[in-house]
């Protein structure tokens, strides 16, 4: 869902923001900027798992939101999903223009170039006008234990997505040492790490309601931080297809009907690990209050489906089977 920052003490907030703002776009012109979103990939070393391709407006990075680094490591507070691969398209705006109202989204904003979606920071379902303005400290998804140590977990639909710096993928850059652009947004802007491209430190409250800024080359760049939000927390560019953006497709049941999410065990747990099989299989186990559990999974025979074997807290222990697909 759509949701515009009208508030009036929201505009009174960004003001100075807005006016300094006003008329900036992008000095790439439709060929350069399909080129860099390429290129960003290409240079970052993930161009066999992931592609662009650009159309007349955007320029599409696909990948099966599936890292190759550690999974699920350090996480305490699990709602008991499992990252399972899944087909995503990411269309990045190629004509990026500053738009005077920031937009959330209770979904990705933006890609990795390691084509796994970045979200804001908050897991407590889209932000509100005033939640950008103030941390959401019991929504804060680092805060509350439920990344791991790459900054990513599996989300409702069992898919890996970030909310914080992506750290492991960062480190794993073939350019990681240039200070480069680590993702992009869905308006068109690019993502950067902590330093400003130059490797020159970003001075204190520089960064917007959105954690961006203005930059020469591209009219706008955001950036992750050391504190909340961390990442891109609202968009700043104008977005003429805001509503069909894409949203990872939940795991169904074969038979039909959805799988119900899980429940955060109460306390968190303890002892997760994600490991996986040369056979396929996926298996991620953990400790609750003394007691072994795991979720399981390997390829089904049938394309996009996976066969499932499971001993959850939100089921109470209770081993279950079946089939879910895509």
């Amino acid at each position: 869902m759509r949701r515009l920052i009208s508030a009036p003490w929201f505009y009174t907030l960004i003001a100075a923001i807005i006016v300094s703002y006003a008329g900036a776009t992008s000095s790439h012109a439709h060929e350069d900027h399909c080129a860099a979103v390429a290129s960003s990939v290409e240079e970052a070393g993930f161009s066999d798992s992931v592609t662009v391709t650009c159309t007349e407006t955007d320029a599409i990075i696909q990948s099966l939101t599936y890292p190759d680094h550690e999974l699920m490591t350090g996480i305490t507070g699990t709602n008991e999903q499992v990252p399972v691969p899944a087909d995503y398209a990411a269309p990045i705006n190629l004509t990026p223009t500053l738009g005077g109202t920031p937009l959330t989204r209770d979904a990705a904003l933006g890609v990795a170039v390691n084509g796994v979606p970045i979200y804001d920071y908050t897991g407590g379902g889209e932000m509100s006008q005033a939640d950008l303005a103030h941390h959401q400290a019991q929504h804060d998804t680092l805060q509350t234990g439920q990344l791991d140590v790459c900054g990513g977990h599996a989300g409702r639909g069992d898919d890996y997505h970030y909310h914080v710096a992506p750290t492991c993928m960062m480190e794993a850059m073939d350019n990681a040492d240039e200070n480069p652009i680590i993702g992009w947004a869905f308006d068109g802007f690019p993502i950067y790490g902590d330093a400003n491209p130059d490797g020159t430190p970003i001075a204190a409250d520089t960064l917007d309601v959105c954690n961006g800024q203005l930059d020469e080359e591209f009219g706008y760049r955001y950036h992750t931080s050391p504190d909340a939000p961390y990442i891109v927390q609202c968009l700043m560019g104008e977005i003429a297809n805001f509503d069909s953006l894409p949203r990872v497709r939940p795991l169904e049941a074969e038979a039909g009907g959805g799988a119900a999410p899980g429940t955060p065990p109460r306390g968190g747990v303890e002892n997760l690990v994600f490991s996986q099989g040369n056979d396929g299989t996926r298996s991620m186990d953990y400790t609750y209050q003394g007691d072994d559990y795991f979720i399981r999974y390997k390829p089904s025979e049938t394309s996009d489906c996976y066969d499932y074997t499971t001993q959850t807290v939100t089921n109470d222990g209770a081993l279950h089977t079946g089939t879910y697909c895509r």
